[in-house]
């Protein structure tokens, strides 16, 4: 029976989780790299505390508290990349924190991902061909060195989520007023943040879940057809794609969600995108 999970990076996606954990009755321990944040969340029923895996100082001085915080039934580790800044910062993060785990054992520990480790080609992609994700560039690269550090251990599930939209996240401002954009046909891979959460739920409280699930809306729209109505329903100008002369088809990189809907019977609250943005 799981008692105890400890969320690090309460961030748009780990608070809201943090918050379903706590009403399911799970004492949650959370992080925030700010003490005056982490303090915050003990009035919503949380057992914050300060992580800050850039801080060698801090680490070393609140090392004993840290470990102690990190020693619950199940881990679940949401960090940003944010590759795009600091390529490097990312693994030497990630690496502070398997330091600090040290030998413990979870019932389950969840590492959040991204689709992005999959290459933006013609093709459905899925976790259960392991040569669809592979290194096509730096940030891909970095994103598998990620999730190497933590799939081995006993009980892991990597969650690759598609891109995420929901509160403060509405795709519509994703292009809005940009002009002479390709992929007109390009499918659109989008989950929102409440299926995010009943997935990780999910895979968190069955003791089958394991290895790598992708989560992903399983309708994908067109690009062209998807983004001028986000950004519609938001006042703002429609983006404008070049006509590329193809055929109305979807084409593009396709991500698969059919095994995490196969294994556990999941059901998406938002399977399609269209749906979506009404609940952003």
């Amino acid at each position: 029976m799981i008692k105890s999970v400890c969320i690090v990076g309460c961030g748009w996606f780990g608070l809201p989780l943090a918050k379903a954990l706590v009403a399911h009755g799970v004492t949650v321990f959370g992080s925030k790299r700010e003490l005056s944040q982490a303090l915050a969340l003990k009035e919503l029923g949380i057992d914050g505390f300060r992580l800050d895996l850039d801080d060698d100082v801090h680490l070393q001085d609140d090392s004993a508290e840290i470990t102690q915080m990190l020693a619950t039934d199940c881990l679940i580790i949401n960090i940003p990349p944010g590759l795009r800044k600091a390529p490097d910062a990312y693994l030497q993060r990630l690496t502070n924190l398997k330091q600090l785990i040290g030998d413990h054992s979870y019932k389950k520990l969840i590492f959040v991902s991204t689709t992005g480790v999959y290459p933006s080609i013609e093709g459905m992609f899925t976790e259960c061909v392991e040569q669809d994700a592979k290194a096509h560039s730096e940030i891909s690269e970095k994103l598998l060195q990620a999730e190497a550090l933590f799939v081995d251990n006993a009980n892991a599930c990597i969650v690759r989520f598609a891109g995420l939209v929901g509160p403060k996240r509405h795709p519509g401002r994703f292009l809005a007023g940009k002009t002479g954009l390709p992929g007109a046909n390009s499918a659109v891979n989008l989950v929102h943040l409440n299926d995010c959460i009943v997935a990780v739920t999910t895979l968190l409280f069955n003791p089958a879940a394991s290895t790598v699930y992708n989560v992903c809306a399983p309708n994908h729209p067109t690009r062209q057809g998807f983004y001028p109505k986000a950004a519609s329903d938001l006042g703002l100008a429609a983006p404008q794609f070049v006509d590329d002369g193809v055929e109305s088809k979807l084409t593009g990189k396709s991500i698969s969600s059919d095994r995490l809907i196969i294994e556990f019977s999941f059901e998406y609250q938002f399977s399609d995108p269209m749906d979506m943005l009404t609940a952003c």
